[in-house]
């Protein structure tokens, strides 16, 4: 197959996925927003800060002129953190043609509509063919031929398909999925857990109260993601459950690198200073907490990492208010009603 490809977004995912794809045999444009960058990534070709000791292969062309980067490729893939997804869209919407197919691998929401970003690119670009692509996948490891599955999603099968087919490799498998809204949503509202997860690891809480968060943390993201049109059975796959779990429990999760550090005390900007880089789960928070309220969905864990992360509430307080809520059953509703109960 003669595939070119754009990555739009020089971070650690993207550049791990530009290198992934040149090994594939690939041309691949890499597009970093400031110049300076781009020049250091074409000399040096390593990513020093992110990605330290990954050699960007000499078909990688770098470089920081967005029309040069998609122009005349087949593929674009979108990797730039989520509150830049509009406003480089919009640079997109000119020079994206027809035929060519985004690919968006940025995890978030867009806070102050709430939109999905697959909504806001195609609110920006109409013409767009969109599919999305999530899953359990640092960038780290995936840059070293670690082995990694992930779900792509898009409206149409057959652009699903042709990304499956362009990024799947040994050492990366990709599965197809038709449900974009929950696809989307578990690779974002993740984060969230994430944050709580890594909290809880700083207040030096055990397994047992991980794999309490976790559990009931997806059951939180499926109850709205169902609520908003996605597919429950989702939730249970890779960008469900499987990013959830890498996420939460992995030290290369910035938002759980971040929970720690607010779990032992330093406030969110301490701690966002101290990891350096960009922690999803901060906006996607807000947006989370006004999802819940807007669809009248019961988030408890979001709830108490809202108020934790943006209310100033002790974390210690915060656990005990979730350990004593009402009483309850765990299955939802309409399973008790199947038991008979």
């Amino acid at each position: 197959m003669s595939i070119s490809v754009g990555v739009v977004g020089s971070g650690s995912w993207g550049t791990a996925l530009a290198v992934m794809l040149s090994k594939k045999g690939y041309n691949v444009n890499l597009w970093s927003w400031l110049e300076d960058e781009s020049k250091r990534l074409a000399e040096t070709r390593e990513n020093i800060e992110l990605l330290p000791g990954i050699i960007i292969p000499s078909n990688v062309t770098c470089t920081w002129d967005l029309e040069k980067c998609i122009s005349n490729v087949d593929i674009v893939v979108t990797a730039v953190p989520s509150h830049a997804v509009r406003s480089t869209a919009r640079k997109l919407k000119d020079l994206v043609q027809k035929d060519q197919v985004i690919v968006n691998v940025s995890k978030g929401l867009e806070e102050s509509t709430l939109m999905r970003l697959s909504e806001v690119i195609s609110e920006e670009i109409p013409h767009a063919k969109i599919a999305v692509m999530s899953g359990p996948s640092h960038a780290e490891e995936v840059a070293r031929d670690i082995p990694t599955t992930n779900v792509v999603a898009s409206k149409e099968r057959e652009i699903a398909e042709l990304v499956q087919d362009v990024f799947m490799n040994p050492k990366f498998r990709v599965y197809t999925n038709p449900d974009i809204i929950g696809v989307e949503l578990g690779g974002s509202l993740k984060n969230v857990i994430a944050l709580a997860a890594g909290i809880c690891d700083g207040l030096a809480f055990g397994d047992n109260t991980k794999a309490a968060l976790m559990t009931r943390g997806i059951a939180e993201i499926a109850r709205l993601g169902v609520t908003m049109g996605a597919k429950l059975e989702t939730f249970a796959g890779l960008s469900g459950i499987g990013d959830l779990i890498v996420t939460c429990t992995s030290m290369h999760s910035r938002n759980r690198r971040a929970g720690i550090l607010i779990g032992k005390g330093k406030s969110l900007e301490e701690a966002l200073q101290e990891v350096h880089m960009v922690v999803e789960g901060v906006n996607t928070t807000r947006a989370a907490y006004r999802l819940a309220q807007k669809h009248n969905v019961e988030m408890p864990i979001v709830n108490e990492a809202y108020h934790v992360l943006f209310e100033q509430k002790n974390p210690k307080v915060a656990v005990v208010d979730l350990m004593m809520r009402s009483k309850t059953h765990e299955m939802e509703e309409v399973v008790i009603e199947k038991y008979n109960w």
